[in-house]
């Protein structure tokens, strides 16, 4: 268990520097990194929630769409025009 722990916190930890860095990870990157079964759901969500929070655009290497998640979200009408 303690191994598990280690390896998907260095994962994580090389990840985070690597999107600091390049500001920018695609999804692929990440889920070879951290496969399925590594972090609970709850952790996952926080990685690309954190990881968006600190500016690094999550991108889908097949589609190329940039994922922003909650962010996504538009306003109906654009700031400063009423």
């Amino acid at each position: 268990m303690e191994n598990r722990i280690g390896k998907s916190y260095m994962a994580r930890k090389a990840l985070f520097a690597k999107g600091l860095r390049e500001g920018r990870l695609t999804m692929q990157e990440i889920e070879e990194a951290l496969p399925a079964g590594t972090l609970t759901a709850a952790e996952r969500w926080l990685l690309y929630y954190s990881l968006r929070a600190a500016q690094v655009e999550i991108i889908d290497e097949v589609t190329g769409q940039v994922d922003h998640g909650f962010m996504s979200e538009q306003p109906a009408t654009p700031p400063g025009q009423h």
